[in-house]
């Protein structure tokens, strides 16, 4: 969820510039693993077509051979879950559109966004009244995932470079700057934000429905990106443990978000955390789904790889198949 540069760091040093150069969008998390709803117009069989698919670098699958599309900023990958939404279904090459772009939010939706190598029209243009289904999955950047990420990166350094909490007794250095604790209650920063992301996405749901009110619509969540209790970020992620725990909190509300705005407009919600629990970017190489700060697989850091990827696709089958 950020915002995808093409950059690395070295080091502590390296560890933060990746990220702000990695975060390109997405990352989610569930508290509700089993949550798929039955979208409007649903069907006993899954749509051939036209398909559109709208979203950030989560979706667009940046780092991920072979790069294809335009613009080439939006970084779209030939084996991104679309592509192997639309092959599994056998959509027709001239009924599948993928207009999702690394950075986007919910405003590049509706307005034409510039890449670092072109510019993506607004993602919505590309539904009309013939579309039969549309995949959208956006928010990360929306709530600054990738900045939130990156902040909490660099006092991961400062933690392990001063006793890893043996002087301080603090584990989630990074947790402090964004939630206050008050004689009123705690404030939270970024729930706030997560909550303002909904509001925009419920916008957008109702605009979805207006240019395809034929579609059936799935909102698509996040894949975990950190483990849920922190352990094993300390080498790939330059995380402090409880920070690790924050961030994938934060993973989970956001997607908890998302899939109450989905329920709300009529729409489905593709629960894509609950498979890829154990495969985030603090696990092994083998089996993540989503790559560390310096990529062993080929993906940009912190993004899904191409098993990730296919991950997100099964995902996305399974809640087609259960919404007949």
């Amino acid at each position: 969820m950020g915002t995808y540069t093409r950059v690395g760091l070295a080091g502590a040093g390296v560890t933060c510039g990746l990220l702000l150069l990695a975060l390109s969008v997405g990352h989610n998390g569930d508290d509700d693993p089993a949550a798929s709803t039955r979208p409007r117009n649903a069907a006993a069989a899954p749509p051939k077509g036209p398909y559109v698919a709208l979203g950030d670098s989560y979706t667009s699958g940046p780092g991920i051979p072979a790069q294809t599309g335009t613009p080439a900023g939006c970084d779209r990958s030939d084996r991104n879950y679309p592509a192997l939404v639309a092959q599994e279904l056998e959509i027709k090459a001239a009924d599948f559109r993928d207009v999702s772009c690394s950075g986007a939010t919910l405003a590049d939706l509706s307005a034409p966004q510039t890449t670092g190598d072109g510019v993506n029209p607004a993602q919505l243009s590309a539904l009309s009244a013939s579309t039969r289904l549309v995949t959208i999955g956006i928010g990360g950047n929306d709530i600054g995932f990738g900045s939130l990420v990156e902040s909490c990166v660099k006092q991961g350094a400062l933690y392990v470079a001063t006793g890893s909490g043996k002087y301080t007794g603090d584990d989630a250095p990074c947790r402090g700057r964004y939630v206050s604790d008050s004689d009123s209650g705690a404030t939270d920063e970024v729930r706030q934000r997560i909550q303002a992301a909904g509001e925009r996405l419920a916008d957008t749901l109702r605009e979805v429905e207006h240019r395809a009110p034929q579609a059936q619509v799935y909102v698509v969540g996040y894949p975990a990106i950190l483990p849920a209790k922190g352990a094993g970020c300390d080498d790939d992620m330059t995380l402090a443990p409880d920070d690790a725990t924050y961030l994938d909190d934060k993973e989970r509300q956001l997607n908890s978000v998302l899939r109450e705005r989905a329920a709300s407009a009529g729409a489905g919600y593709v629960d894509t955390y609950t498979p890829s629990a154990g495969r985030d970017a603090c696990s092994a190489r083998e089996t993540r789904w989503v790559e560390p700060l310096i990529p062993a697989n080929a993906a940009a850091p912190v993004h899904p790889n191409e098993r990730g990827e296919r991950g997100m696709a099964d995902a996305v089958l399974r809640t087609l198949k259960a919404s007949r």
